[in-house]
């Protein structure tokens, strides 16, 4: 027959030991991340140079501060407005196609490039000289695609109008 346990040994952690042992760990990653560890480091001694630290411990400390003050803008009719303005543009350029938009504003860049061009600025234009550029191409491309537009835009605020009727 087995004996009867009479006696409990309950060891106790050697505190000493156990903080060696999490030095030991400490070091052996530091080691073994030593690249991370040094980047780390020189991004911190980078934000540390220009300040930044400095401004966001200083925020973490006013914390409570600027969040209220962050509630209160936020809390102001102009501001849903704009949230609300936001959500519809996210919405809207969501429901584009990318080629179109892609299309669409290379078209766009290309027309501000050629209004900021200095001959531009220089000749006066005649009322002849403007006919006879509407019969170029390009600005018949662009018209027609101007007259979609506004036929587009036409119907959405006709509906729209007839729907508050």
């Amino acid at each position: 027959m087995a004996r009867a346990i009479t006696q409990i040994k309950k060891e106790v952690p050697n505190q000493e030991l156990e903080q060696s042992q999490a030095v030991s760990e400490i070091i052996q990653e530091l080691a073994a991340n030593k690249e991370a560890i040094l980047q780390t480091i020189n991004i911190i001694k980078g934000l540390h140079e220009t300040k930044i630290l400095e401004a966001v411990t200083s925020m973490i400390e006013q914390r409570t501060e600027i969040g209220a003050i962050a509630i209160q803008q936020i809390n102001q009719p102009s501001m849903h407005n704009v949230i609300k303005n936001g959500m519809s543009a996210f919405s809207f350029l969501g429901s584009l196609q990318p080629e179109q938009l892609n299309t669409l504003l290379d078209g766009l860049g290309n027309g501000v490039k050629n209004i900021s061009t200095p001959e531009q600025d220089a000749e006066k234009q005649s009322l002849w000289k403007l006919r006879k550029r509407l019969g170029s191409p390009e600005v018949r491309v662009a018209m027609t695609t101007m007259f979609d537009f506004m036929d587009g835009m036409g119907e959405v605020l006709l509906r729209n109008k007839q729907e508050k009727s």
